[in-house]
């Protein structure tokens, strides 16, 4: 009898170059997270218009703002364990589809009340795509590839966020804030056809659930169309040990688990700050709102620079010491913003720093999330750590209102910004210090016959 072939699946992917078939997983994901972005952002851009037309204050605003986010981190929580059960592509169509028809809903509404509701819907729909969608791009990178190609899928968020802010400008002043949100709900149901159609599921995760072989050879040979693979057994993909949920804190990836929660809290806190309440600061301190909006933009400039060049670098040095260097630098950008309002120019060069480094570093922390987790719960450990993520957003929302009530002046209140920056640092690097998590035993893909 022939012996049986075993072919590892990463293994296979490493020694491919990129192929088109993965490019188009890429960008396909790509345009998910923009489409993500803008419909994340959205909120920030139609509040001036609700304000007016249905003449409410910015204290009835504030449950808006937070029913998105809250459903972005529900959303995370509980489609992660799904996307690990049923698949990475079926998750993210139904969640993009899911997206699409809530902000669709949502142009319609009557109240304040009722859109708050909706957005929360929205938010449950936008919280699970993500997750997918990170998980899946990264399950078809070669690992010297890995780092960079995530993090360009992933700056698809601050390009629609940015993208989004330029069309909400001419929708509103043509069309009146509801045509923002109809065109947050047509784009993710235009896409979902493309979806059906282009994506692949991932090829780990069809070895893990053991499909059959023909299926999966079917999807390596889009990537080496010449490999042999009649016969071959594929290996490669750690058998599951108990629920999705359960494996992140088992021996070996617990301890990894609470450093990049703890990250992840931190980093999401400080940009959220940052994001919500830096027009309103350097406003008050004397600038222009046109200078004001023009700083401001330099912050998700400097995250989509900074996912790039930070991709790279992570790619050919130890990422955890890149990023902790990042976030470090983040920390001296945030509290130079505080003493650089005497310059338009050194402020716009503080907040793209800040932007570059937090930013840029949070898309750095999704790629290493997906990198670290066994395929068996990757799409949960990404999708909960960005939720705890969502948690820090949240926190930095709300507090940014107490720490300029709190009168300390610019440069004291910027260097208090600072510290999460810090604690980012001090936990990524940590986390590196900690080692690879202990690998579990594999389960080879049986041939159905």
């Amino acid at each position: 009898m022939p012996q049986t072939r075993t072919i590892d699946i990463q293994s296979f992917i490493n020694g491919h170059t990129v192929s088109g078939f993965q490019i188009r997983i890429v960008l396909l994901c790509f345009l998910v997270v923009a489409i993500d972005g803008f419909d994340t952002a959205a909120i920030g851009y139609i509040a001036p218009a609700l304000r007016a037309q249905w003449r409410v204050s910015q204290a009835q605003l504030a449950p808006l703002f937070g029913a998105g986010l809250f459903g972005l981190m529900v959303g995370a929580f509980v489609f992660g364990p799904l996307a690990d059960r049923i698949g990475r592509k079926a998750m993210l169509v139904v969640t993009t589809a899911f997206f699409g028809l809530a902000s669709l809903a949502s142009a319609w509404s009557t109240s304040i009340e009722m859109l708050t509701v909706l957005r929360f819907v929205t938010g449950l729909g936008l919280g699970g795509a993500m997750p997918s969608a990170i998980t899946l791009t990264s399950e078809y990178c070669p690992e010297n590839r890995r780092s960079f190609l995530t993090m360009a899928m992933f700056c698809g968020f601050t390009v629609g966020s940015a993208l989004g802010g330029f069309a909400a400008a001419h929708l509103i002043a043509d069309h009146g804030w509801g045509a923002v949100l109809v065109l947050g709900g047509v784009l993710p149901l235009l896409l979902v056809p493309l979806l059906v159609v282009g994506l692949p599921e991932s090829v780990r995760f069809l070895v893990l659930k053991r499909a059959p072989a023909e299926r999966i050879a079917g999807l390596l040979r889009r990537i080496g169309p010449q490999a042999d693979l009649g016969g071959a057994v594929f290996t490669g993909i750690a058998a599951p040990a108990g629920s999705p949920i359960g494996q992140l804190f088992r021996p070996g990836l617990v301890a990894g688990t609470l450093c990049l929660w703890v990250t992840f809290f931190m980093s999401l806190l400080i940009f959220y700050l940052l994001s919500s309440w830096l027009p309103t600061i350097i406003s008050s301190a004397g600038l222009s709102l046109k200078e004001a909006s023009l700083v401001t933009v330099m912050l998700a400039t400097g995250g989509t620079a900074g996912g790039l060049v930070l991709g790279a670098l992570m790619d050919r040095a130890n990422p955890h010491l890149v990023l902790g260097l990042s976030y470090l630098c983040a920390a001296g950008f945030v509290a130079l913003i505080g003493s650089a309002t005497g310059s338009v120019a050194l402020l716009a060069l503080a907040v793209f720093g800040a932007g570059f480094c937090v930013a840029g570093s949070q898309i750095g922390i999704n790629a290493l999330a997906a990198s670290y987790y066994p395929t068996a719960s990757r799409a949960t450990g990404v999708s909960w750590a960005n939720a705890v993520g969502r948690v820090g957003s949240v926190v930095g929302s709300m507090i940014g209102a107490s720490l300029i009530g709190l009168g300390l002046g610019l440069p004291t209140t910027f260097g208090i910004v600072a510290v999460p920056a810090l604690a980012a640092a001090v936990s990524i690097v940590l986390k590196g210090r900690l080692g690879a998590p202990a690998a579990p035993s594999l389960a080879p893909a049986l041939q159905n016959t």
